[in-house]
């Protein structure tokens, strides 16, 4: 395969390319899914193909096919070279790229895909069979998730870099019915490892764990309406970070000032306690040593002490704001153009105990992620509103009550500014189930930090 790629950049060059980069990949997925104790689903799918990318005159043409015969390449690259000289005059610019080659494979002990299906359907029929603990069960989905994605990235300046990780996971739903109320909650835990990652697990006791919360859940009250403190657990600080803050830090949205962060290198714009990272590579994130323009992807710290340091850019936005290229430039698959994205987003921890956190709320709330009901962000304004798990109330300075249909919604500038305690905890997670979506791509991403304390945040009942 690399040869072919060798001759399709020696034909873009004699078509006259001033530039040119292909990206292949490999990518397979499997999806086993049980309903109420049944096998609802098995299925697998797999993708290979090749994306063209050339610039001419300072026009840029893609194209992608399927077809990785030298035809079929040939036949991308002309369309690739025909829709570059189609847009003539429209110069786009990337920024400089230092050329890299690299070969990384994520180590695993157990390929998924060499476990038998037998296997996969036996744990996750008794993962689903484990949530059902009582009568206030209503129904349950259990789902397991295994992937492995290989990308290879050669340009004409002789860049020569390939990536293969693979990640797996499960996820559990079970809806609960308690005198005349309904609750529904979900959570899911996975990670870029093989297979020894889900056999390391009890996932029968993750299964009960969701259903015994979705019970007391529905015996709960709504919390009340208001604004007071809350300490929040590292994954709903991983939610706000990357939808509320880091799509503002995403460098084509600045550019066309459709973020809240725009102008504002410099500022403080957080508390001083708190620094924000974009990381390709964490323990428990999501593995991107090298994004899909060949660049590195090392550690941007993006704020610093509550000061904004840096925007997350690719080569395009790059050039733009004339600076280097932080290795964010992501594609969904090799049918589409990279466009800057996270790669994991988490705040980085300080030095206070869970129990110091709470001990001095006279009055307040413990915000927690399991069961969380999705929201919606507005980059622009910086406003962010979103559905969180069943959470504790916090009577002087003790967990108290769970109360469920929590939602926080505010403007997450100033609430990073009310952060007055930083947790020694940390947690960065992914997931092989859904990730983020931008511009009709989906990317898989990692989110996190540590337990923080705001001490205003507005929260409200479903």
């Amino acid at each position: 395969m690399k040869s072919d790629l060798e001759n399709l950049l020696g034909k873009a060059d004699r078509l006259g390319a001033s530039y040119a980069d292909i990206r292949y990949q490999r990518y397979d997925y499997e999806l086993v899914e049980v309903e109420n104790k049944a096998l609802k689903n098995y299925s697998s799918r797999r993708l290979s193909g090749v994306g063209v990318r050339v610039m001419l005159k300072g026009s840029t043409g893609f194209a992608s096919t399927g077809d990785l015969n030298p035809k079929g390449l040939e036949a991308a690259l002309v369309s690739a070279v025909k829709a570059a000289r189609a847009t003539e005059g429209k110069e786009q610019v990337l920024g400089e790229s230092k050329v890299n080659k690299a070969d990384i494979e994520l180590p695993i002990m157990v390929d998924p895909f060499e476990v038998s299906p037998e296997e996969k359907v036996s744990l996750v029929l008794d993962a689903d069979k484990a949530a059902w603990i009582s009568n206030d069960i209503s129904s349950t989905l259990t789902r397991l998730g295994l992937e492995k994605d290989y990308r290879l990235f050669m340009s004409l300046q002789r860049a020569d870099v390939s990536v293969e990780k693979t990640a797996v996971g499960l996820a559990h739903g079970s809806v609960a019915r308690v005198g005349g109320a309904m609750e529904s909650v979900s959570y899911g835990e996975g990670r870029c490892a093989g297979f020894e990652f889900i056999q390391s697990k009890d996932w029968g006791a993750f299964a009960k764990d969701i259903s015994e919360l979705a019970i007391e859940a529905a015996g709960s009250k709504t919390p009340p309406p208001g604004t007071y403190p809350a300490v929040v657990d590292p994954q709903t600080v991983g939610l706000l970070l990357h939808e509320a803050f880091g799509h503002a830090l995403e460098g084509d949205g600045v550019h066309s000032g459709m973020s809240v962060l725009a102008g504002r290198l410099g500022e403080q714009v957080a508390s001083d306690l708190v620094t924000i990272v974009d990381e390709g590579v964490v323990d428990g994130g999501y593995f991107l040593p090298f994004d899909d323009e060949g660049n590195k992807k090392g550690r941007t710290v993006v704020v610093e002490k509550g000061v904004l340091k840096s925007y997350i850019h690719d080569r395009k936005s790059s050039s733009q704001f004339s600076v280097n290229a932080t290795g964010n430039g992501r594609a969904q698959d090799f049918e589409n153009t990279p466009i800057v994205r996270q790669t994991n987003t988490y705040m980085e921890s300080r030095d206070h105990q869970f129990e110091e956190l709470i001990e001095d709320v006279d009055f307040g709330i413990y915000l927690r992620i399991k069961g969380a009901q999705g929201g919606q962000v507005n980059s622009g304004m910086g406003t962010f509103t979103f559905g969180v798990g069943p959470s504790k109330i916090i009577r002087k300075g003790e967990l108290a009550e769970t109360v469920r249909g929590v939602v926080i919604s505010g403007l997450i500038l100033e609430t990073l500014k009310t952060i007055d305690a930083v947790g020694k905890d940390f947690d960065v997670r992914t997931s092989v189930f859904g990730g983020c979506g931008k511009m009709n791509q989906l990317a898989r991403t990692g989110s996190g930090g540590p337990h923080i304390r705001v001490r205003k945040m507005t929260v409200g009942g479903r």
